[in-house]
């Protein structure tokens, strides 16, 4: 490939970062919660099942995306993304100024839940193709922008509730975000087939076994290795999303802070959660992915136990922020991992599947938080709860080490694993 065409995957990878800056806005939706529940009477579930809809639609969302796109392309698809996110925002807005529930709903939780699905999935299959040689760093770092949109959103999004109202804020956004991301999308396309930066060859155990072999969804799915995957990215996106979905009101009750300095912890979250896709990406790199996996999970374990006793505000955002370095670390990890397992050629609607446990994972943990701390006050059962989770959670990454050698061995013979 030529020299100016090497150049354009840089370009490509910088329109595709912005389009996930533009998608994660929902880390942000924790700093609605209060001043919904303040000025439309709605209850903290029924705020917290709008985030709930809107990360279990992102689910199904990512699936038929990458599906999608491994037919036509990611151009049509994240075209299509980002007038159904935009439109979204939009619904919403409305709605919440009609004071209807479940218009907000169908706008915010369905429409830009299934855009951010179809918009997320795209950029992170064209980067695993576009850069075979970065692939745990590139990808990180294209998921990073998902991460700290709430960094952006976060702080701006309180000051214009104070200033216009919450559907005014979300007017705006909906409008510049949704533009954007149709921008942005024309800029995405697919290198050809088979195609590699000029002298570059594999080196990882795993990824050269995996060069050979393009698995579809379908084969891949029938493989315990998919289900690892899955299961892995579950666990830690149920242990990070408890967090995120309630860092403002969780921030506001256990430090006695005011709205406005827990917005500024939950923009800093975001910037530890899209820091810790790339930095668990690059780790990942250099240990292995299922090893990075491990200590994930092995760092959060002692983070959820000690944070309910927390009400210093440093050591509270030094706390928080480390678990959402690691929730973010499984996204910039799981990408790479899906195609160093089962090749780069399907892996937008594989790596689809495997956000479904995504989606899965988004229902019941902020629900569970959101309801402990109706009945009961207080959110620290539901924290110890997830971290005693991770402590079981630890054994799945030893478990695909293990699948992962058995891959490279079944490839030396010849044999597809």
């Amino acid at each position: 490939m030529s020299g100016e065409a090497l150049k354009n995957r840089w370009l490509i990878a910088v329109t595709a970062l912005l389009v996930q800056v533009c998608l994660g806005s929902v880390y942000a939706w924790s700093v609605f919660v209060k001043p919904l529940m303040a000025s439309e009477g709605w209850s903290e579930i029924q705020v917290t099942l709008t985030f709930n809809m809107a990360m279990a639609c992102l689910g199904i969302g990512t699936m038929i995306g990458g599906w999608w796109q491994d037919k036509v392309g990611p151009r049509i698809v994240t075209t299509f993304a980002g007038v159904i996110y935009g439109l979204g925002f939009l619904i919403a807005s409305y709605s919440i100024s009609q004071h209807w529930l479940p218009g907000v709903y169908v706008g915010y939780g369905l429409f830009s839940g299934l855009g951010m699905g179809f918009g997320y999935i795209c950029p992170v299959a064209m980067i695993t193709k576009w850069f075979p040689d970065k692939r745990g760093l590139m990808t990180g770092v294209n998921v990073m922008g998902f991460g700290v949109s709430a960094l952006i959103m976060g702080p701006i999004a309180s000051r214009l509730i104070i200033s216009s109202g919450v559907s005014n804020t979300l007017l705006y956004f909906g409008v510049i975000y949704g533009a954007l991301v149709l921008v942005c999308a024309q800029f995405f396309v697919n290198p050809p087939q088979n195609w590699v930066p000029q002298g570059w060859v594999p080196t990882g155990k795993v990824s050269k076994s995996a060069s050979a072999i393009h698995y579809t969804p379908k084969q891949a799915l029938s493989t315990s290795r998919f289900w690892m995957l899955w299961a892995m990215l579950s666990l830690n996106t149920s242990a990070g999303i408890m967090i995120v979905s309630q860092a403002s009101p969780l921030a506001q009750q256990q430090l006695g802070i005011d709205a406005s300095a827990a917005a500024a912890i939950v923009g800093i979250i975001g910037l530890f959660n899209g820091g810790g896709r790339i930095v668990w990406a690059w780790i990942s790199d250099k240990i292995g992915r299922a090893q990075a996996y491990f200590l994930i999970f092995a760092m959060q374990i002692p983070l959820f136990f000690y944070l309910p006793t927390i009400h210093n505000v440093a050591i509270f955002t030094v706390v928080v922020c480390l678990i959402e370095l690691c929730y973010g670390g499984g996204f910039g990890v799981m990408p790479s991992f899906a195609a160093d397992f089962f090749g780069s050629k399907y892996v937008g609607g594989i790596y689809g599947f495997i956000l479904l446990g995504w989606g899965f994972a988004a229902i019941p943990s902020p629900l569970l938080m959101a309801y402990i701390h109706k009945t009961t006050g207080v959110y620290s059962t539901a924290i110890v709860t997830l971290g005693v989770v991770l402590i079981f959670a630890l054994i799945i990454p030893v478990m695909a080490y293990r699948a992962g050698n058995r891959m490279v061995a079944a490839a030396k013979d010849g044999a597809v694993a």
